[in-house]
């Protein structure tokens, strides 16, 4: 019989302990979710986009070689020849080395500035993609306790409607209450059912969505505790939020650079009016044996300028540097659209934590409200001044007050979040700070 107890807390211990954290289950979804991973993918390829730029300025050396067989038959007609008719069979061989630095190529030192731009489209895809997957983390994490939370109080719900069903039966067989009231009960009891069912089926849909980032069915999660540190953004100013969104966040950042893709664009499309210059060299060997001279040997050495300059391309070039221009324009209104969205979104965010703040403050008086108003009613039924409908009502209200009050706490750490993404500036360090919030306590 003693072994039982142990037994009841080591799995006590053991289910408290497999609860997971907010910090947990980010640090599983950095290795798991396919989406950072993909863009980690395509930083390293966008990275080659400068090697391979440069590339373009620097020299290049081709070797090249040969060796052939020969086998020549040599018939002169008329005899006045001074060459004698024959076969020749001998081998021939050679190799040349050749090198090629451009020195003025128009297009070639556009390509490379669109190179460098090019990278740092490719770190602010990546780092928009860090920043997406702590936002996506983070919501699915929240849903799932909410639709927890909307389960809970739906059983508790439940459980509380059913005894007050019971009840009004009992009442209703002795004769000290009306069947309207059983009718009543048995309705609101019947509506937490289906509630009940809709929320265990919100649950699941949550916790797939979790299951799509961290790969596997998650399990607890550590919900928020009861005291969360109501803090204001800082800076404390909508204007300062705006202007750091538009030097810093990602999508701007992508815009930006790519805005400059598109000017060198048109400098690159240009550039094929313009005349190339490259420096050339070779050197060469090329020997032959056999033969009626010989055969020989001979080494040659040759270096210079090469110019190049484009006269008539059937209208290519031009029609290139119209097409680059109205592409930069495009680039330039598109850069302006993300600018707005970004400033807007900064907005919304910020607004979203200041009023998010009040509204929780507002939902915590409500509940401490609705819990005097649910009291003072049960004592008001059991003196016969309430009804078991105005009980309900009361018990209701209190439940919708809990449920919205997680609801706005929730938004509003989620809104810190998106002020922080919106400003180019969500990191590890908020992914920790929110994991404070939560109640370690329930760990061992």
């Amino acid at each position: 019989m003693k072994k039982l107890p142990l037994l009841l807390a080591l799995l006590w211990g053991s289910t408290a302990f497999a609860a997971t954290d907010l910090l947990q289950v980010y640090q599983e979804a950095l290795t798991q979710d396919p989406a950072l991973q993909s863009a980690k993918s395509a930083q390293v390829a966008g990275q080659e986009a400068l090697p391979q730029g440069r590339a373009l300025l620097l020299p290049s050396i081709n070797l090249s070689a040969n060796t052939q067989y020969n086998d020549i038959d040599t018939q002169y007609r008329g005899g006045g020849s001074v060459f004698s008719s024959g076969t020749r069979k001998y081998n021939s061989n050679g190799f040349s080395v050749n090198l090629s630095q451009p020195l003025y190529r128009a297009q070639n030192l556009a390509q490379y500035a669109q190179a460098k731009f090019s990278v740092e489209q490719s770190n602010a895809l990546f780092a928009a993609a860090q920043q997406d997957l702590i936002t996506r983390v983070s919501q699915a994490y929240f849903d799932v306790l909410l639709a927890q939370y909307n389960v809970t109080l739906a059983q508790t719900q439940k459980e509380a409607i059913g005894e007050q069903l019971a009840q009004a039966k009992r009442n209703f067989e002795v004769g000290t209450a009306t069947i309207t009231d059983t009718h009543d009960a048995q309705a609101r009891y019947d509506l937490t059912v289906s509630q009940e069912i809709a929320a265990q089926n919100d649950l699941e849909i949550r916790r797939n969505a979790l299951l799509q980032i961290i790969g596997r069915p998650p399990g607890e999660l550590l919900a928020v505790r009861s005291e969360v540190p109501l803090i204001p953004p800082e800076p404390n100013s909508m204007d300062a939020w705006v202007e750091k969104a538009l030097q810093n966040n990602s999508e701007v950042v992508i815009a930006r650079a790519a805005l400059e893709i598109a000017n060198e664009e048109v400098k690159k499309a240009r550039g094929g009016h313009l005349p190339t210059l490259d420096l050339v060299a070779s050197y060469g060997e090329n020997g032959s044996g056999g033969g009626s001279t010989g055969g020989f040997d001979q080494n040659t050495r040759t270096i210079g300028l090469q110019v190049n300059v484009p006269l008539y391309q059937g209208g290519a070039i031009s029609s290139k540097v119209t097409q680059a221009v109205a592409n930069q324009d495009k680039a330039r209104q598109d850069l302006e659209v993300t600018q707005r969205r970004i400033a807007q979104a900064a907005r919304q965010a910020y607004l979203g934590v200041t009023s998010g703040i009040a509204q929780v403050k507002a939902l915590q008086q409500a509940v401490i409200s609705n819990q005097s108003a649910f009291d003072s009613t049960k004592l008001g039924l059991e003196v016969g001044v309430r009804t078991s409908v105005d009980l309900l009502n009361a018990r209701q209200q209190l439940f919708s007050a809990r449920r919205d009050l997680a609801q706005a706490l929730y938004n509003y750490i989620l809104s810190r979040l998106s002020l922080s993404a919106s400003g180019g500036v969500l990191s590890f360090a908020d992914v920790k700070q929110v994991n404070e919030w939560l109640n370690h306590a329930a760990k061992p």
